[in-house]
């Protein structure tokens, strides 16, 4: 039995009577087709971690996960304060879930400033999970409580409440350990997590499994995090978590094969590497370190058994640069930023359109102007990698629209880059960059090839540098070292039929047009409508990694009888062909996009008499499902 400690914040006294009351009541398990856990602390708590390895835990099960890490922009606020709150959402679902969930079922909140500015996610039933030892005078003063009891001072039911002393039980497992007092202290997210784990009926194993690979260099560390995971499952075994019911999410309709929790940068840094594979070439990246790309520059280098090369160059210039020299000497070239990256990157990457080289430029979109709000999520640089360059530079753009999808539009902005001869853009942002998904290892043998087109031994002699294939404008690759097919390169324009630099009027507006007739032809696939694709009466227009909230709004309309459909772009430039067609079909059409209207004015641009409706977000943060509903609700009956 349990029993209150007149150290503790007076409103526990309420809560570890009812803890006492439901001990001794039996454990009922229910099936629920999914749930949402939210856990916040503070930065150094181990939040992100705790969720990680709960996602790894339920997509290893089968479940359909989405998660969102919601990190504070302040490097390393001061303990306790409100402005270093750490988050990380994560929906598992028994069938396919496309978004982290606008509110949770499941708050953990480690102090009293979690509590205070993460209950607004939380939904008006949801059960908050405290650690009580984290609830004294200061801390309460710190968040800017007005009271001691801060759950009546934000009208939370207490009964909905688990208040335990966290920290002060983390204390008494390891007291035999031998870890340092702060050592101990940050294994406190491993008893919340294994409290979690018991509310939902997880396999501790595949947690214990994560712990070891992780902390394989320090395996006493690894068994004291277990430990501490047991000893939260232990606690809620033992005291019913308050309730009687423990909660189990069934994987239903699931794709055979084998599956891992995957982030967005992840994922990006193996389609690379698939790519790559499947050209038959090396991988270069050069990249400079920036959030929230930093993660695709880390993965990456721990391949250099699969044939890739990473260089932390001295700045963004340098890494693009420098990608651009690996591409000119014949690897798979990759430069990697954000934002304030690409404007640095802008020079380098318009040598690359004018050389036309293949090029893979990763933009992870993060809240700007400059600065901005590094560790949030945007989709405010569409119109920069469109046309942030002088002259006339066109680039293809391709934008991922989910975690997992990051593999696959990797791979095709290389496939593009290689099989065209050009830089590529490709797109994703904060939130699908440090999301992650159930990802299923793919087969790489079902990917479409990758053929670069190398320079043919029968031209030998007769070859320039900008002679072009007859059926798609692209210009032939000699890859450096090739007898008989010595070249220059270079940023100043060149003549069409020798090479050689050239100032001509005519041959100028020539190779402009060729440039851009080129981007025009390459071949992506037509647009899909989803939902009620032939009657429709509000066509919801989207692009990148709003994909997963807009299908989650349209699915919950069509359930109320509602006429709705969704056109999701991933390739921007060039548009599919068939846009113009969709577009113009329904009577109705809203873009809804993470920026001041981006995308509209592009498709305003290229869509003759287009004129849709728009919604715009710029918070920083994932669009909410339920504002959707209500706007698109209310643009259909205005």
């Amino acid at each position: 039995m349990f029993h209150y400690s007149a150290k503790m914040p007076k409103f526990a006294a309420s809560i570890f009577t009812l803890i006492n009351k439901t001990m001794s009541e039996q454990i009922i398990v229910k099936e629920r087709d999914e749930v949402i856990v939210r856990f916040s602390g503070d930065s150094g708590d181990g939040m992100q971690l705790a969720g990680n390895i709960f996602s790894t835990v339920s997509a290893t099960v089968g479940n359909d996960i989405c998660t969102f890490p919601d990190y504070p922009a302040d490097i390393r606020a001061p303990q306790g304060s409100l402005t270093g709150v750490s988050g990380f959402q994560v929906h598992i679902g028994s069938g396919k879930v496309y978004t982290p969930g606008d509110l949770c079922d499941v708050l953990v909140a480690m102090n009293a400033a979690a509590l205070k500015t993460q209950y607004r996610y939380a939904k008006p039933d949801a059960t908050i999970i405290i650690d009580t030892d984290s609830f004294g005078p200061a801390d309460l003063k710190k968040a800017a409580f007005a009271t001691e009891d801060p759950l009546a001072e934000m009208n939370i039911d207490a009964d909905r409440v688990v208040a335990c002393p966290i920290t002060q039980m983390v204390k008494d497992c390891l007291a035999d350990s031998g870890m340092e007092p702060k050592a101990v202290l940050k294994c406190r997210n491993m008893f919340a997590l294994g409290l979690v784990c018991w509310l939902f009926d997880r396999d501790l194993n595949v947690a214990f499994n994560y712990l070891r690979e992780k902390f394989a260099k320090k395996p006493a560390l690894a068994e004291a995090n277990i430990k501490v995971i047991q000893a939260g499952y232990d606690y809620g075994h033992n005291t019913h978590s308050l309730a009687t019911n423990v909660y189990r999410v069934e994987t239903k309709h699931k794709v055979p094969g084998r599956y891992m929790d995957i982030t967005g940068n992840k994922a990006t840094a193996y389609g690379f590497i698939a790519a790559a594979e499947k050209a038959g070439l090396k991988l270069y990246l050069g990249s400079y370190p920036i959030t929230p790309a930093t993660d695709v520059l880390h993965e990456l280098s721990k391949h250099k058994s699969l044939g890739v090369t990473t260089v932390q160059c001295e700045d963004e210039i340098a890494g693009c640069a420098s990608a651009v020299g690996a591409s000119f000497a014949g690897a798979l070239a990759v430069t990697s930023t954000s934002g304030p990256g690409i404007c640095l990157k802008s020079e380098a990457m318009n040598l690359a359109v004018i050389m036309e080289l293949p090029l893979v430029v990763l933009d992870v979109q993060r809240g700007g102007p400059a600065t901005g709000l590094p560790t949030k999520s945007e989709q405010t640089d569409l119109l920069q990698v469109l046309f942030g360059r002088n002259g006339e530079s066109p680039m293809p753009v391709l934008a991922a629209t989910s975690p997992t999808d990051c593999f696959d539009a990797a791979y095709m902005a290389c496939k593009i880059a290689l099989e065209h001869m050009t830089p590529v853009v490709l797109l994703t942002d904060a939130f699908v960059a440090n999301g992650s998904g159930a990802f299923r290892l793919p087969n790489l043998a079902e990917y479409p090839a990758i053929n670069p087109p190398y320079v043919p031994e029968e031209l030998k002699g007769t070859w320039t540098p900008y002679q072009r294939q007859e059926e798609n404008g692209v210009r032939y690759w000699a890859v450096p070292g090739r007898e008989g097919f010595q070249h220059i390169l270079g940023g100043l324009e060149k003549d069409n039929k020798t090479g050689a630099i050239s100032t001509d009027p005519e041959n100028h507006d020539l190779m402009t047009r060729l440039r851009q007739q080129k981007i025009d032809a390459i071949p992506v696939p037509d647009l899909v409508v989803e939902g009620d694709a032939e009657d429709a009466e509000l066509l919801i227009v989207g692009f990148g990694g709003t994909y997963g909230h807009l299908h989650a709004a349209i699915d919950e309309m069509r359930a109320t009888g509602k006429k709705v459909a969704l056109a999701h772009f991933k390739y921007i430039n060039p548009l599919p062909k068939n846009t113009a067609e969709v577009l113009r079909k329904y009577p109705k059409v809203v873009v809804a996009e993470q920026n001041s209207g981006q995308l509209a004015a592009w498709l305003r641009m290229k869509v003759d008499r287009f004129s849709p409706c728009q919604y715009n977000e710029v918070k920083g943060q994932p669009f909410s499902t339920n504002q959707l509903i209500n706007v698109f609700t209310k643009m259909m009956e205005e």
